[in-house]
């Protein structure tokens, strides 16, 4: 089989040279153990991170070792009760054709349940809870709030703001990277505004989309986008920091935001969070959004690259915006 290894690490923005392809064994299942043939893999965001050799919420991708990542395939080989050959099932393996590991560290999906088994790695998946929970429980979004979501032509994005207009949002923002992006949030997914946040500084193209203010920043962005929406926030508005892609090869440390301080005169709540500390919303999160997908209420583009040797240009691309929605590969 073929993996995807970490070569090196990069310093600034990550090339194809920081990534190698290997062939090795297919591993062989031990007891309690499923042997899973990935069907998409999924590139995210926070994956940039692990590439340095960092302390973090998560330990950092050994340079030599494979990468890893949500993954959603076919059990092809089973020695565990629950799991038979056949079954679907998403997992943290990817990055590579075939994985080894236990049972217990899968879940079985249903592929009829969700218009491709990818959905399970988006809007179902860890992307769609990220999104839920940072809006509903972080930012303690409520009924009648305007919601500024950056990075809203993404996987998290796009489904934040959506969930915000589900709920009853009086208004939803986006920001995105291309006049065909902003199209797409206010024509496909229901935004009541959105514009490219390279046409003009962030902080006057929000102004003018939110004359009243807002209540909710979704931030998927930072620096700029986050002191924006600082300037933009009413008294106690609320803030998600869900990501800072930005900032993210940025090799010294941005300005933006420089003005924090207006956190304290307005009563702010600006809030981190990781998703993966927050796995009890799962069956809320399954049942609401799942619901809409059913109703057909809820969508999710995906940008879907094939190959699994077209892995590490897809992250790249991923890093440089050149997705909409959710970025995954098609082994």
């Amino acid at each position: 089989m073929r993996e995807i290894r970490l070569a090196s690490r990069p310093v600034g923005w990550p090339t194809a040279e920081n990534f190698e392809i290997a062939e090795t064994p297919v591993p062989e299942p031990g007891p309690g153990q499923v042997l899973i043939r990935n069907v998409f893999m999924s590139v995210d965001p926070y994956m940039r991170g692990r590439m340095n050799d960092a302390k973090s919420y998560i330990p950092p991708f050994r340079v030599g070792h494979p990468l890893d990542g949500g993954a959603v395939g076919e059990v092809v080989a089973s020695n565990a009760d629950g799991v038979p050959v056949g079954a679907f099932v998403s997992h943290n393996l990817g990055w590579r054709e075939f994985a080894a590991t236990d049972a217990t560290r899968v879940r079985v999906v249903d592929p009829a349940a969700a218009p491709s088994l990818s959905a399970y790695l988006g809007l179902l998946g860890m992307t769609g809870l990220t999104a839920y929970v940072g809006l509903l429980d972080i930012a303690q979004f409520r009924e009648g709030d305007t919601v500024f979501v950056s990075g809203a032509a993404g996987a998290v994005g796009s489904v934040a703001g959506q969930i915000a207009r589900l709920r009853g949002a009086k208004r939803v923002i986006g920001s995105a990277g291309s006049a065909e992006k902003a199209r797409h949030l206010v024509d496909d997914l229901g935004f009541d505004a959105a514009f490219n946040y390279k046409d003009a500084p962030v902080r006057e193209q929000l102004r003018a989309a939110a004359p009243d203010g807002i209540d909710v920043y979704f931030d998927n962005v930072g620096g700029d986008h986050l002191e924006a929406a600082i300037g933009s926030l009413n008294m106690f508005g609320r803030v998600a920091l869900c990501g800072a892609i930005a900032q993210y090869n940025d090799t010294t440390p941005g300005a933006a935001p420089r003005n924090l301080a207006a956190a304290i005169g307005k009563e702010l709540n600006l809030r981190g969070f990781i998703v993966g500390n927050h796995g009890h919303r799962t069956p809320d999160f399954v049942a609401e959004v799942g619901g809409w997908l059913r109703e057909g209420r809820i969508t999710a583009r995906e940008t879907i690259v094939d190959g699994l040797e077209n892995a590490p240009e897809a992250f790249l691309g991923l890093l440089r915006g050149e997705n909409t929605g959710k970025m995954v590969v098609r082994l």
